[in-house]
């Protein structure tokens, strides 16, 4: 065991000490100040707080070391489309101003939405705006799956099997922690521990891959073209995180320094539905992402909660995401089963008379570790809902 931690180590040490060696000059411009009376961390907060879209009503918190002050809950634009423009507007118009996207949603139609309301730049200029890079962990996976289908039978058992003691030692799909929330979720782990296996072999052949580069930077010019905006204030890379070698890909911080000298981003994140203790630690090393999107829920908040509180005090700016999805799903319940002991747990902590999602961010928004929590939205009487939780203290009934 102590020689298979020991390996796991080395592979994540390649690749910090490749990522690191890419930073020739600071990413921040940091001091020493306090952040809301808080512990005094230096070098973890701006000198200058950011707002746009400022309206009453509206409660902000400020994201972390990026200075962004950003609305209670973030529009996720998922399901949008160009076709009905009106819940972003009215989201617009009730004080929300940090929109959360990617250009897998709704096949790009997503980020055409916004394109359709922010359509000048002074309306860009009031909103805070986050995209991912959705086919970076994809094509990774690709790159190591040519690879592997080129080997000999004897080789691809072999990695195979590594693969597999991998994923069943880590504990990533125990059961207490792992969600199951949208259909095919597990396929993603397969690829992730696939090629965490080929590292030691075949590394340096694909995590410094140009076409690895290349695929973060077709990926922003693509958004940013969709979103009809010159930068995006948050960057994610990788969409949907899974294990801590992927954050550690030297590609990443090498492309992203580049993008930000061209003004088309401004700060670093990644998103993740899994393995999110390791991934975390990780980005606690190497200290140069500046947001975490993260699936964080009345079920699996333990682990989490003392993990939230050290990324706040690194000035790591944190927002939830499936906060409800933990206790509804909009897929098939045969595909995406929610216990109703789940449901049940939130009801109980949370005994008020009121619709569940809004239980679930209401429930979020008092983790004051949290900047916000990202609300899947795309009708009128969604966020007319959901902004109800906005504000709110209420005292948790122990569960």
């Amino acid at each position: 065991m102590e020689k298979k931690k020991s390996q796991a180590l080395s592979r994540r040490s390649f690749l910090q000490k490749s990522s690191l060696a890419a930073l020739s000059a600071p990413l921040f411009n940091l001091n020493g100040s306090d952040f809301n009376g808080m512990h005094s961390v230096k070098s973890a907060f701006p000198a200058k707080q950011e707002w746009r879209n400022k309206q009453e009503g509206m409660v902000y918190r400020q994201l972390g070391r990026t200075g962004l002050m950003i609305s209670e809950l973030v529009y996720g634009t998922e399901r949008n489309s160009p076709e009905n423009t009106r819940p972003v507007e009215i989201a617009f118009e009730k004080g929300i101003n940090y929109f959360d996207t990617a250009p897998a949603y709704n096949r790009g139609l997503a980020e055409e939405t916004l394109a359709k309301v922010f359509n000048t730049s002074s309306k860009r200029d009031k909103v805070f705006i986050a995209t991912k890079v959705t086919p970076f962990y994809t094509t990774r996976n690709r790159l190591y799956k040519e690879i592997f289908d080129k080997l000999n039978d004897s080789a691809k058992e072999e990695i195979q099997n590594k693969a597999n003691r991998s994923r069943l030692e880590c504990g990533i799909e125990r059961s207490e922690y792992f969600m199951v929330y949208w259909p095919g979720q597990r396929n993603q782990l397969d690829g992730a521990f696939l090629s965490n296996a080929m590292m030691d072999k075949y590394g340096e052949r694909v995590e410094s891959s140009p076409e690895l580069k290349k695929v973060i930077i077709t990926s922003v010019e693509e958004s940013l073209k969709r979103v009809g905006t010159e930068y995006f204030d948050v960057l994610h890379c990788p969409h949907a995180a899974a294990t801590p070698e992927e954050i550690s890909c030297p590609v990443i911080i090498e492309t992203f320094r580049e993008l930000k000298k061209q003004g088309k981003v401004k700060h670093l994140g990644f998103s993740t539905h899994h393995g999110m203790e390791a991934l975390m630690n990780t980005a606690f090393e190497l200290d140069y992402f500046d947001v975490i999107l993260l699936a964080y829920n009345v079920i699996n908040h333990a682990f989490l909660d003392p993990l939230l509180r050290k990324a706040k005090d690194k000035g790591i700016g944190l927002i939830a995401m499936k906060a409800a999805m933990a206790v509804a799903t909009p897929y098939d319940p045969v595909q995406v089963p929610v216990p109703q002991w789940r449901v049940d747990k939130l009801n109980h902590i949370i005994p008020d008379e009121m619709k569940l999602q809004v239980k679930a961010f209401l429930w979020a928004l008092q983790n004051q570790d949290l900047s916000a929590v990202v609300a899947g939205m795309y009708t009128e009487e969604m966020v007319l809902e959901n902004l109800t939780s906005v504000g709110k203290k209420i005292n948790l009934v122990h569960a």
